[in-house]
């Protein structure tokens, strides 16, 4: 099968287009012929630091949406033919930047009706990253407000969905540029981070922290008091953070995305519904991975770059 690999960590020139064998799938596991596959800034970050993954080689990628090959022993939700997303498992399941992929069939949920695999296939870490931190770590219900930094980014523009879909008042920063899209997508409000200090807001509820550096410490501020801060970027909340947000009564959290068979189903539920759908900003065929990995590291794209790998057409 065609996979892009990489020898040595660098730009996206060390990225190359190999032959590697099909794998087979195992107890419980389903093999995924790959026809779309998401872009995630952590691909481009493991790609330069080998981050979690260590030295390479290795194959990137852990947005997938195709169609079930084989099934392995075991595996009773999937026949071959079904048309399934899903994301592999953070950080070690990496590779779906692949004709094929395995993984556990509970990776994966039924693609949704009516949405193509360059759709479906943009979803999955991102909203997965949004849910597991505005539902699972925050509890964003009906009626509070929510804070969601570069609200047009991949993780972003999910979050300010999936805020509204749960009955939130939706603040988000971002360029001036980008306020008529967000609004498109619900945002209530809207601060121009170039021109405006978010952090005069106050009785925020929760913050989603997609940016790091100083944006969490000054979003502690906006919260009121039980409120709380979920870091997309940290690895952990480190000391200073901590203290400070004891001292204003609220919570700050760091989280790495996990997969979650329930969420996905729920996430699929919101893209049935029409209310999740993901901005495609560019769509690359697998040979151009470098291409998608260089426009990607700009910082200036909206929603999110997918690969296809195979047809993109909806059943």
């Amino acid at each position: 099968m065609r996979a892009i690999s990489q020898d040595v960590l660098g730009g996206p020139e060390v990225l190359k287009e190999i032959e590697l064998p099909r794998p087979e799938p195992g107890p419980t596991e389903v093999l995924v012929r790959v026809h779309a596959a998401g872009l995630n800034p952590t691909d481009w970050k493991h790609r330069a630091h080998g981050g979690l993954l260590g030295k390479p080689p290795f194959v990137l990628g852990w947005d997938v949406s195709g169609v079930v090959e084989e099934v392995g022993s075991g595996v009773s939700l999937y026949d071959p033919g079904d048309e399934v997303f899903g994301m592999l498992r953070y950080p070690f399941g990496h590779g779906a930047f692949a004709e094929y992929v395995t993984a556990p069939s509970r990776t994966f949920v039924p693609k949704p009706a009516g949405v193509d695999h360059v759709q479906a296939g943009a979803l999955p870490l991102a909203a997965l990253t949004a849910w597991q931190a505005l539902v699972d770590t925050a509890g964003v219900r009906s009626g509070q407000r929510v804070l969601v930094h570069a609200a047009a980014g991949g993780v972003g523009h999910l979050a300010v969905q999936i805020a509204k879909a749960r009955g939130a008042h939706v603040i988000g920063t971002a360029s001036a540029a980008k306020h008529d899209f967000l609004r498109s997508l619900g945002a209530d409000e809207l601060i121009d981070y170039r021109t405006e200090d978010f952090a005069a807001l106050r009785d925020v509820d929760v913050v989603l922290d997609t940016i790091g550096g100083d944006y969490g410490p000054r979003s502690l501020e906006t919260l009121r008091p039980g409120g709380s801060l979920v870091s997309i970027v940290l690895s952990r909340v480190d000391e200073e953070l901590a203290a400070k947000a004891l001292g204003l009564r609220v919570r700050a959290r760091s989280m790495l995305v996990e997969p979650d068979h329930a969420a996905m189903k729920a996430i699929a539920a919101l893209v049935t519904a029409d209310r999740l759908r993901a901005e495609i900003a560019a769509v690359l065929p697998l040979e151009e991975a470098a291409k998608a990995h260089e426009l990607g590291e700009t910082n200036r794209t909206t929603g999110k770059i997918v690969l296809e790998v195979g047809p993109s057409t909806a059943k």
